[in-house]
C-alpha cells in the first residue's frame, strides 16, 4: 500500500488505551517520535524524554512513544503493562501508543514514512531500518521530519534542536 501523505499528519495509530488517534491531532506542535521498550539498556531514557516533555510542552512540544518488541524481545508486555511500567518507573505522562513494528513487512505506515524521510546511517539502500530501541525522529510544526537520532543519543542532548523548532518563547 503506497503512502500518499507528505507529512506525518496523514497517519493514525492506536493509543495504549486502545483509542484510534490521528496524528493530525498534533498539528502545529513540534514532535519527538520514539520507538520504546521497557526492558532495554536504553529504557532509562524514558526519564530524559519525560523531562523534555515537561520542560517544553507548554511551548508546543509533544513526545510520542511507540513501544516495539522487535529488538531482543525487550517489550513483551501488553498495553496495560507497558502503561503501568512507564508511569510507575519513569512518571511518563506524554502520549504512548500501542505496540507496533518499526521494521519489516508489518512496519507501521508511520515508521515506513519516517524511515523514508530520514533513512539514517544505513541510508536508503538499507531501507532506513531502525537499528534499535529509542531511535528518535524530530518533526517540525508543519509535520516535516527534520532529524533522526540514534538510540545512543540522550534525550537531554536534543534540547537545542527542539528549542530551534519551537522558536522564540
Amino acid at each position: 500500500m503506497a503512502e500518499t501523505t507528505e507529512t506525518i499528519y496523514g497517519f493514525s495509530a492506536e493509543t495504549l488505551e486502545g483509542r484510534p488517534a490521528s496524528l493530525a491531532e498534533f498539528k502545529g506542535k513540534v514532535l519527538l517520535i520514539v520507538n520504546t521498550a521497557s526492558q532495554c539498556g536504553f529504557t532509562p531514557q524514558y526519564a530524559g524524554l519525560e523531562t523534555l516533555y515537561q520542560t517544553y510542552k507548554e511551548c508546543g512540544l509533544d513526545v510520542l512513544g511507540f513501544p516495539c518488541n522487535q529488538f531482543g524481545a525487550q517489550e513483551p508486555g501488553t498495553s496495560a503493562e507497558i502503561g503501568v511500567f512507564c508511569e510507575r518507573n519513569y512518571g511518563v505522562s506524554f502520549p504512548m501508543f500501542a505496540k507496533i513494528d518499526v521494521n519489516g513487512d508489518k512496519a507501521h505506515p508511520l515508521y515506513r514514512f519516517l524511515k523514508k524521510e530520514r533513512p539514517g546511517l544505513l541510508g536508503p539502500l538499507g531501507g532506513g531500518a531502525i537499528k534499535w530501541n529509542f531511535t528518535k525522529f524530530l518533526v517540525d510544526r508543519s509535520g516535516n521530519v527534520v532529524a533522526r537520532f540514534a538510540s545512543t543519543t540522550k534525550p537531554e542532548s536534543l534540547a537545542k534542536d527542539i528549542e530551534k523548532l519551537l522558536g522564540p518563547a
